[in-house]
C-alpha cells in the first residue's frame, strides 16, 4: 500500500490557501532554499510514514465533523518529491468534492518541461499551484500564502480562477495553537520581527511552518 512521509498535519486551518483546509506538510526536500521557513522538513529520513488510506480516512472524518472543509493543501518539504502517492491521495480527495492546492519550490515551467508522468499526475489533480523557490532577497508578504516576489499562482482549473482579481485583498494571517499537552505551534505567514516578538514572549519555540 502506498505511503507518504509526513512532517506535520493540521486538520483545520484558514491560512494555507482558500477557505478551510486540511494541510499536509510532507517530509523531504532537495531544494534547500536559503532562509527556508521549514528547514526541519528537508531530511528525507525524518517525519512519520502514513498510508494513503490512513490520511484519506482522516480527511473523511474531518469533513463529516465540519462540512465547511473546502480542500486539502500539500506543502513541504517538497510535494513533487512524493508526487506519485500525493496524486493518488488527491484523486481520492476529489471524489469528496474537495479542492487541491499544491506548493512547490520548483518553477512551473520546469515541472511541465520535465515530461515526468508522476509530476504530471500531481499537476492534473491540482486546482491551484503556487510555484517557485523562496528567495530571501525577494522576501515579500504582500500577497496571500506567498513568501517572495518570484513565486506565482497557477490556476490549473477553474475552481479558484475567480480569486485572481482579488488576491491583493486577501491578507496573510498567522494561527497559533495551544495543545492539550502544553505545547504551542504556529502556521501561516508572518514577518521576521513578528516571529521574533512571539519567540521572545514564549508563544513559539520554533520557526513558523508555512
Amino acid at each position: 500500500m502506498s505511503s507518504i512521509r509526513i512532517s506535520r498535519i493540521v486538520k483545520e486551518t484558514k491560512v494555507e490557501g482558500p477557505g478551510l483546509r486540511y494541510c499536509i506538510w510532507v517530509q523531504g526536500c532537495p531544494i534547500h532554499c536559503e532562509g527556508c521557513f521549514n528547514p526541519n522538513t528537508w531530511s528525507f529520513d525524518g517525519g512519520t510514514v502514513m498510508t494513503i488510506e490512513e490520511i484519506f480516512h482522516d480527511i473523511e472524518d474531518v469533513l463529516k465533523r465540519n462540512p465547511e472543509l473546502e480542500g486539502v493543501t500539500f506543502l513541504g518539504g517538497e510535494p513533487f518529491s512524493q508526487a506519485q502517492p500525493l496524486s493518488i491521495l488527491a484523486s481520492r480527495v476529489k471524489e469528496l468534492d474537495l479542492s487541491i492546492v499544491t506548493f512547490t519550490g520548483y518553477e512551473y515551467e520546469k515541472i511541465k518541461n520535465a515530461n515526468n508522468p508522476v509530476w504530471n499526475a500531481l499537476l492534473k489533480q491540482t486546482d491551484l499551484l503556487i510555484d517557485g523557490p523562496y528567495i530571501q532577497s525577494q522576501h515579500d508578504l504582500s500577497r496571500p500564502w506567498i513568501g517572495s516576489k518570484n513565486q506565482q499562482y497557477r490556476f490549473l482549473s477553474d475552481v479558484y480562477q475567480h480569486l485572481e482579481p482579488y488576491l491583493l485583498t486577501i491578507s496573510n494571517k498567522l494561527e497559533i495553537r495551544i495543545h492539550p499537552n502544553g505545547t504551542i505551534s504556529a502556521n501561516g505567514m508572518a514577518e521576521p520581527l513578528d516571529l521574533e516578538m512571539l519567540y521572545q514572549l514564549g508563544f513559539i519555540d520554533t520557526k513558523v511552518e508555512h
